[in-house]
């Protein structure tokens, strides 16, 4: 009979493994091109194409902020909080595909599109 067995020692210590400390970064939910982000410092992200320069600096508004137990919900926005974003880069995504057809009646179409981009890392969020 071929077997193995798994030999789990119990932690050196009662309580388990939560002997990590957990500090809860602050976060933020943004608004732009018609979808939202749920954003924290230092999170690189892709938008829709924002007309801005690269290393250039943009301000959103928030429509949601928290931090740890304590959360802040905007109707709509927030007031006096913001989120300050660096604009990393602008490109175009990959090629999409979009393909149509109809069963048994020979209609195929294929389009293609790429979309346009802008990469965004969070700088700060203040409120």
């Amino acid at each position: 009979m071929l077997g193995y067995a798994v030999v789990i020692s119990p932690p050196a210590h009662k309580g388990g493994f939560n002997h990590f400390s957990y500090t809860a970064m602050a976060y933020a939910v943004i608004k732009t091109g018609g979808k939202q982000y749920r954003v924290s410092e230092g999170t690189k992200f892709d938008v829709e194409k924002l007309n801005a320069e690269v290393d250039s600096e943009i301000h959103f508004d928030v429509l949601l902020v928290g931090e740890g137990e304590s959360v802040k919900i905007g109707a709509p926005l927030v007031a006096g909080a913001s989120v300050t974003v660096k604009v990393i880069n602008q490109y175009r995504g990959p090629k999409e595909i979009a393909f149509k057809f109809k069963r048994r009646k020979g209609f195929h179409k294929t389009k293609g599109y790429r979309r346009s981009l802008t990469t965004l890392e969070v700088t700060s969020i203040a409120g």
